[in-house]
């Protein structure tokens, strides 16, 4: 209940309404008080964590991250051409002139098809995705590769790990003081609208930084040498990955493969006429 009017008293304001007013201000304060722009991507972003911060906090959980996927591969020369082909588009990018410590691992996992990347530049992809990024069924295709990891690039260049934290604050925030606001004791369920709500914005927002991604790995492929039109390649082995019954775009924090592949497509010859290319 919102408010209530009292015989002889006028409206009065219930007191939960109040607190909730005042968690939700103190929320958006913090969350808008704190904004700085990223020089790579040009967008002001609202995220209270420094550089430094990022980059101590994704040292500190690679061991942990590793050891979660079977630990370090083992295979010396695969490794070595993970961080060749990381090295290389870090060094001819744009990401060089971020003040990331970049360093790429290749994990032993051999049944998750996955690569993702830490706060401040510790990047990872596990060998099930590695032993899959071939153009011939045999041999390696360091393009494909450079797809991958241009994409883990560009996240920690997007800094969308302090991002999305500081999303889920806000959400987690507003959610709380939603939730008090409209809580009904007749209705127990009421709660929970508010949370699927939170959790519905999160999901999108993923989905936004993960076509920014795929945008900003394109340039990375482009500026580095690489050919972008591999990165298409490497949706379609994502799409036979999934199988039949991926889960519905919207419920999920990745875009669709297929409306992946058609954003490359864009941003490649978006990039391509931006760097002459």
């Amino acid at each position: 209940m919102f408010g209530q009017r009292q015989q002889g008293s006028g409206f009065r304001i219930s007191p939960t309404l109040i607190i909730a007013l005042v968690m939700a201000a103190f929320t958006l304060f913090k969350y808008y008080g704190q904004s700085s722009v990223n020089t790579i991507t040009g967008e002001t972003q609202h995220i209270s964590m420094t550089p430094d911060q990022e980059i101590a906090m994704g040292l500190q959980s690679a061991p942990q991250m590793a050891e979660e996927f079977g630990g370090l591969s083992r295979d010396q020369q695969a490794t070595a051409v993970v961080k060749q082909v990381g090295r290389r588009i870090v060094q001819n990018s744009a990401a060089a002139q971020t003040p990331y410590q970049y360093d790429f691992h290749l994990l032993a996992d051999q049944q998750t098809i996955n690569a993702f990347a830490l706060p401040g530049g510790q990047i990872f992809i596990t060998e099930a995705l590695l032993y899959r990024l071939t153009s011939d069924g045999k041999t390696l295709d360091s393009d494909m590769l450079a797809g991958v990891l241009g994409h883990e690039v560009a996240h920690v260049v997007a800094r969308h790990s302090a991002e999305k934290m500081a999303q889920m604050e806000l959400a987690q925030g507003l959610t709380g003081a939603a939730t008090m606001a409209t809580y009904d004791p007749s209705n127990p369920n009421s709660g929970y609208i508010a949370q699927a709500v939170a959790n519905m914005i999160s999901l999108k927002y993923g989905r936004d930084q993960e076509l920014q991604s795929d945008n900003l790995g394109v340039r990375f492929m482009m500026e580095s040498g690489f050919q972008p039109a591999q990165m298409i390649g490497v949706m379609e082995i994502l799409k036979q990955a999934a199988g039949p019954n991926r889960t519905p775009e919207f419920q999920s924090s990745h875009p669709d493969p297929e409306n992946r592949a058609e954003r490359i497509q864009e941003a490649i010859a978006e990039w391509g006429g931006k760097l002459g290319k």
